[in-house]
């Protein structure tokens, strides 16, 4: 269980270190190409959810928040034993963290991998650590069903 304590607390410093390299380094709205067609580094505000859902909610993604940071912090400890649920739960920590951080202090979330070649919302690395924890929930689940 000790192991991914620092798992968090490293991918909650990548977050933020890059959060805070790209808002100083790249001008507001705008992105510089690191891939052609492919990836570009954005410095975009999101207020709101994945495509800007519920945009200017702050009190509601608040009280999301900590109701699954509490439920996430039971599960860390319930399923200890186990390091699949372990490993989507750090994740899952991590990334609700990460974006939590930027709520609190700045009152929006500062994103900034934009795909060139899909329309898809710009991201930073807590979603990266939301999509995997639940990926890697879900893999979980369904081993756990084959298991039975």
């Amino acid at each position: 269980m000790w192991l991914y304590i620092p798992m968090i607390i490293i991918l909650i410093i990548a977050d933020q270190g890059l959060k805070f390299w790209i808002s100083a380094n790249i001008k507001l709205g705008t992105s510089q190409v690191i891939l052609p067609n492919v990836l570009a580094l954005a410095n975009v505000r999101n207020d709101g959810a994945a495509w800007s859902v519920l945009s200017g909610q702050q009190w509601f993604f608040t009280v999301i928040t900590i109701v699954a940071l509490g439920m996430m912090g039971y599960f860390f400890w319930k399923l200890r034993n186990d390091n699949l649920y372990m490993l989507a739960i750090s994740l899952l920590i991590a990334g609700t963290l990460g974006n939590f951080i930027d709520r609190i202090r700045l009152g929006y979330v500062v994103d900034m991998f934009e795909t060139l070649f899909m329309n898809f919302p710009i991201f930073n690395v807590a979603d990266m650590c939301l999509t995997f924890g639940v990926i890697i929930v879900i893999i979980a689940l369904i081993k756990d069903e084959k298991d039975e």
